[in-house]
């Protein structure tokens, strides 16, 4: 099943030009849907990344690349006026979500050596999309910054949340991982 499904995403990959699994955009249900949809589908990539690190033998945490991401959104951050700590610290969460993600395929993994992949894309391939995903997310902090510090942000967020995992059909772990 796993070994299809990253077979899928390497087909997705590149079909959809970079769009990771799952990409059909979900409707956005309020002035958050397009953040909260672009970090759904960086979440996405979580599945593509683990299997390249586990076939590579490659580690889960990679803090160069950490320091690199977070510089990347600092400086897009600073262009767009957004807080570079708050993008800082929106990023450093969805980092810890994605790694979530890819430590809980490791662990199916080795309890269950038959659903372990057998291929990945490269994961050149998935940090481009990351990194596209990654500028989106700031542009859309950016556009939604008066959303992001009202007072309705908390039920704006949670709905959603709720519709674009409905839409994605995001099981219990992706779930948690875009909470």
């Amino acid at each position: 099943m796993i070994r299809r499904a990253v077979f899928v995403v390497s087909v997705l990959l590149t079909a959809l030009g970079g769009l990771p699994p799952g990409a059909v955009r979900a409707e956005p249900p309020s002035a958050l849907g397009d953040l909260v949809d672009a970090a759904a589908q960086r979440l996405q990539t979580a599945d593509a990344v683990a299997a390249n690190k586990w076939l590579t033998g490659a580690p889960i945490t990679d803090p160069a690349r950490v320091q690199q991401v977070l510089a990347a959104v600092t400086a897009d951050a600073l262009a767009v006026g957004v807080p570079p700590d708050y993008a800082t610290t929106v990023f450093t969460d969805q980092i810890n979500a994605t790694e979530g993600v890819q430590y809980s395929r490791f662990s199916w993994w080795k309890f269950d050596p038959s659903a372990a992949p057998a291929d990945a894309p490269d994961l050149a391939a998935s940090r481009s999309v990351i990194d596209g995903l990654n500028h989106e997310m700031v542009t859309q902090i950016g556009r939604q910054w008066p959303v992001l510090q009202s007072p309705d942000c908390a039920a704006a967020l949670s709905a959603a949340k709720n519709t674009v995992a409905d839409a994605r059909g995001f099981d219990a772990l992706y779930r948690q991982a875009l909470d």
